[in-house]
């Protein structure tokens, strides 16, 4: 636990990437594999993951992000999209999975498979996709961790156009919206961010004991 603080005080909000620096495949892999690994409501990963390569899409993408230059300059860029308008048939695909995975029979989990559909069912669209969107919060987290724990730079970044990206990706068409954005590589020697105090409620006054 003492490295996961030591970790948390090390991590920052990277402004200034190395350019010449690139996040190894290996390294890639194991976030990725934490991202998968993250916890969602009823396990259901109501999203999608993207992995942007592309310079020109890139570059695209940096004209919606209000023109922050860690979406160029950084290793990898992320996008996290939620799907819009969560159905009974992504409820399907997730028992689907998780009969196959446990191998056990449908009927073994048929009443709570009911509840999640129920549960689907009874939300509005709009709350439906606010819901979906706030699941891609928890897997950042787990991407946030990992990284520190590699020593790898994360910025996590919703000043972007949702809109936008969704557009330039092609977003709208697979039925996901552009929920969060963040860049992973290495800080710049220049950035001096990184040598800055990190500022944090105290305990105090964070936290209530009821």
């Amino acid at each position: 636990m003492s490295n996961f603080i030591e970790n948390a005080n090390w991590r920052y909000a990277t402004k200034k990437f190395d350019t010449t620096k690139k996040v190894s495949e290996k390294d890639l892999a194991t976030l990725k594999e934490a991202i998968r690994l993250s916890a969602s409501s009823f396990g259901l990963q109501p999203y999608k993951v993207i992995l942007v390569e592309n310079p020109e899409l890139r570059a695209k993408l940096q004209s919606a992000s209000w023109g922050q230059a860690q979406i160029v300059e950084a290793s990898h860029l992320v996008v996290f999209a939620n799907i819009t308008n969560f159905s009974e048939q992504h409820v399907d695909e997730y028992f689907d999975n998780l009969t196959t995975t446990r191998e056990i029979q449908m009927e073994a989990v048929q009443g709570y498979k009911d509840f999640v559909k129920n549960f689907i069912n009874t939300l509005p669209v709009d709350v439906k996709n606010i819901w979906t969107s706030k699941q891609t919060y928890i897997a950042l987290s787990n991407l946030l961790n990992a990284a520190a724990e590699l020593k790898i730079d994360v910025t996590p970044m919703e000043g972007f156009e949702p809109q936008k990206y969704n557009e330039i990706l092609g977003l709208n068409e697979l039925g996901l919206n552009a929920s969060l954005v963040a860049t992973i590589g290495y800080r710049h020697e220049e950035d001096g961010l990184q040598h800055l105090k990190k500022v944090r409620k105290s305990e105090k006054e964070l936290f209530l004991t009821l």
